[in-house]
């Protein structure tokens, strides 16, 4: 165990009659390199503890943090927090999580090959990643190439009963491609991640970078057309990205979800089911704990095409009448928890991009896409976003296109998924990415 859980138990030792306290307390560090043409242009390696104090009493709440352990900070935090607790609102849902007797997957979270790997490594990593891209293809330039890693370990202790710590640890490489063709320019990027530096794959995060940049050169703007659209791992990610936000209980209490009073339906194909599943240690997001302390679980959000749930923190659950999810996120002890996906990713199918792509006599590969979180609306579900890619044709990939829009909806962009491919790509963020086909897209172009 760690002194930090020890601190988080002196605090709401302090707890008064009445009153509900949560102690938040976390250490950790990241280091950022960015090399450029050989050359370390950038160079980060920070540290950073604190804690963050909650105390509820008589449907108030009060907060307060400082980035420091010092005793004497930290006593006045608590004051603070109890002081700050005069001025909150009184709400009827205001309390802390208790604990709901789902045990914590046991996982392997922390990597001591990353927590000792040599700073000078990790700058030849970047140095690396942008050497072999650069062999890839004679018309791509670097914008820049990075190592990045973060640590941490945070421990969480109530008067209602949580008494939690952990730790873990992650890195990935990423490099943005510029390509030259005449007067024009197209830009790309690659990336792979992993617990420790020995799980990248730095030749395939090259070969991608490279092949993003270079295969748009020659672009052009494409007639208007409802179309069928294959969405690159990135974009569908992205996507998945927008859905949870629809899926957010908060979100669903609040009534800005277009889901509000929909669990039970079909909203999707029986084929497709999206998962939000942290206990999973291929995801960059794994953890074993949601932010309040509650063990971390895998929920199935649609299951075999039905709205089954929605995500919860104990605060959105107790709105809703129904109980936490443990997807109770939080950026560190400066802030209190939020409610979010932890890990989310579609139950892949089996096929290739390649292979779904031969089966579309029309169609459209969409590489990127621009806008995306500004161009939906949660709430009607409208989308429309900016994209880039290459048009399908007899099934093999054809002719590059930039400077259109994709539009439709989010429930029938469900709705209209036709297959998902088995290529899961486990990205750097929050949501796994894989390859989906998706028919009836309006493709507005020239």
């Amino acid at each position: 165990m760690s002194d930090l859980l020890d601190i988080a138990d002196r605090v709401i030792a302090q707890a008064r009659p009445g009153e509900q306290l949560e102690a938040f307390v976390s250490r950790g560090g990241d280091t950022e390199v960015r090399v450029y043409q050989g050359e370390v242009e950038h160079f980060v390696a920070a540290q950073a503890e604190g804690i963050g104090i909650r105390v509820i009493s008589e449907g108030r709440t009060g907060f307060a943090y400082a980035g420091t352990l010092d005793e004497t900070a930290m006593a006045e935090v608590l004051a603070e927090a109890r002081d700050n607790v005069k001025f909150g609102t009184v709400d009827e849902w205001a309390g802390l999580a208790e604990p709901d007797g789902v045990q914590v997957t046991d996982q392997e979270l922390w990597n001591d090959e990353l927590a000792q790997f040599p700073t000078d490594r990790k700058i030849e990593l970047a140095k690396e990643l942008e050497r072999l891209t650069l062999a890839v293809d004679s018309r791509v330039r670097i914008d820049d190439s990075n190592y990045a890693d973060g640590s941490g370990e945070a421990a969480v202790a109530t008067t209602t009963g949580i008494r939690q710590w952990g730790r873990e640890n992650g890195c990935y490489v990423s490099i943005s491609t510029l390509a030259d063709d005449g007067d024009e320019t197209q830009t790309g990027f690659g990336f792979s991640v992993g617990r420790s530096p020995a799980m990248f794959d730095l030749e395939r995060a090259a070969r991608e970078a490279a092949d993003r940049a270079t295969r748009l050169l020659g672009a052009t703007k494409p007639p208007s057309k409802r179309t069928t659209v294959v969405l690159d791992p990135f974009v569908t990610a992205q996507l998945l990205g927008i859905i949870s936000s629809t899926l957010n209980g908060e979100a669903v209490v609040k009534g800005r979800s277009l889901f509000k009073d929909r669990l039970g339906d079909e909203v999707a194909p029986p084929y497709v089911s999206l998962i939000d599943d942290p206990t999973n240690p291929l995801a960059y997001t794994a953890t074993d704990v949601d932010g309040e302390g509650l063990a971390a679980r895998r929920n199935p959000l649609i299951d075999h095409g039905v709205l089954r749930q929605f995500t919860h923190n104990s605060y959105s659950a107790r709105r809703a009448g129904t109980v936490s999810t443990g997807n109770a996120v939080r950026g560190g002890f400066a802030g209190t928890p939020g409610v979010g996906a932890l890990a989310l990713s579609l139950v892949p199918g089996d096929r290739s991009q390649a292979e779904l792509i031969a089966d579309i006599d029309d169609g459209l590969l969409v590489q990127s896409v621009t806008g995306i979180h500004s161009g939906v609306n949660p709430i009607s579900g409208d989308f429309s976003t900016g994209a880039a890619g290459l048009l399908i044709s007899n099934g093999q990939l054809g002719a590059p296109v930039r400077e259109f829009t994709i539009a439709s909806t989010l429930q029938r962009m469900l709705l209209d998924i036709t297959e998902v491919g088995g290529d899961i790509d486990w990205l750097p963020m929050r949501a796994a990415g894989v390859s989906l086909v998706i028919r009836d897209v309006t493709m507005s172009g020239a």
